[in-house]
């Protein structure tokens, strides 16, 4: 995973882009959620990829068995663990998603949400095959990013979080079509439906679909085959 949200945008710095979001802003943290939560049952196991602080996990963990959630910065799992301690169905681990320590056929739903398909900035056809793996035959994996549709939305967002320090000034001759650049080298990419498309094609025992949710999130669904 990208190491700016390892080194740099972490624990109460990253929980702060979140607070300082606008209204429609929060409106697509809300749809996302709604969105994976119907997509869960009670006795699911549940991996989140990318978890942060285990933001999602509040609401994520009344709909599943168990949640366990991964990522490389080690503070934001501290303040979650903080955070979250009297949710007894939520765990958090260290590790990098296209190098998970889990057997192959463990959990019901992967889930990957609020772009990090490319926030990871890691190789994604190896994050897809390495979700798939540890995936259970007629498991689920949920794969978003943003809709071309919320880009202003997005951009205003991201001005918002570069004014706090939060991340670096943005560099707008670089900043276009969906992609966030920043004078200290932070990105933002995209990846929209066509990307997706191409990159799910001719998976091994798994087919994927594609739809747009709230006019701000793309979704890949990719339904593992039963053995």
């Amino acid at each position: 995973m990208n190491n700016y949200y390892s080194n740099k945008l972490k624990a109460e710095k990253l929980k702060r882009v979140y607070e300082i979001a606008p209204p429609r802003v929060k409106q697509y943290f809300e749809a996302e959620i709604n969105f994976v939560a119907n997509k869960i049952h009670s006795n699911d196991l549940v991996l989140e990829l990318g978890c942060g602080y285990g933001r999602i996990f509040p609401s994520l963990s009344i709909s599943c068995s168990k949640i366990i959630g991964i990522d490389t910065s080690l503070l934001s799992m501290q303040m979650g663990k903080e955070m979250l301690g009297s949710i007894k169905n939520c765990l958090f681990t260290q590790m990098n998603a296209v190098q998970l320590a889990f057997p192959s056929d463990t959990f019901d739903v992967v889930v990957c949400i609020q772009n990090g398909i490319s926030a990871f900035h890691v190789n994604q056809k190896d994050l897809i095959l390495e979700s798939l793996r540890v995936t259970k035959p007629n498991g689920t994996l949920l794969f978003s990013s943003y809709s071309e549709k919320f880009w202003n939305h997005r951009l205003e967002w991201f001005q918002l979080q570069a004014e706090e320090g939060l991340i670096g000034e943005i560099d707008f001759e670089k900043t276009t079509n969906g992609n966030i650049i920043c004078k200290d080298g932070f990105s933002a990419t995209t990846f929209g439906f066509e990307q997706f498309d191409t990159l799910v094609q001719n998976l091994d025992k798994a087919s994927a679909s594609m739809q747009e949710v709230d006019e701000s999130s793309i979704f890949c669904e990719i339904k593992k085959a039963a053995k």
